[in-house]
């Protein structure tokens, strides 16, 4: 299995917090699964640092530094996953997913054949097969 966590996977994967599943664990560290972070969740970090220090302890340079020692691998941004974003439909009544860090992720998963692993549901109205909710 190829994985792509969400950031708020990856920060608790990281911490070993105690907010991931133990679905969410076993996946994760099954010696078959290649784990992705994508470099949006590296900006994302790097924006609430610099917004919030108080509140996002770490910097874009410490995630990627720690995503790197934990064996994970970088997902860079290419144009195939801005024409996937395009192309993600919401189920009809859904609230509109304002976060444009997750969204992009989910295109990531979508293209790449990785499956996006996540505990917000509000990606899981988006219907698309590439989203693992734990």
């Amino acid at each position: 299995m190829r994985l792509l966590l969400d950031t708020h996977v990856v920060l608790w994967a990281l911490t070993n917090s105690g907010r991931l599943s133990d679905a969410a664990r076993r996946l994760i560290s099954d010696g078959k699964t290649t784990i992705f972070y994508s470099v949006v969740a590296m900006w994302e970090v790097a924006i609430k640092h610099e917004r919030h220090p108080d509140r996002m302890l770490i910097d874009g340079r410490g995630f990627e530094s720690l995503c790197e020692e934990a064996g994970f691998r970088s997902l860079p941004l290419a144009a195939r996953h801005v024409r996937a974003l395009e192309t993600l439909s919401q189920v009809d009544g859904s609230p509109h997913h304002a976060d444009p860090f997750d969204r992009i992720m989910l295109a990531q998963a979508k293209a790449d054949d990785l499956v996006l692993l996540t505990h917000d549901t509000r990606l899981d109205t988006y219907g698309e097969h590439c989203v693992l909710m734990v």
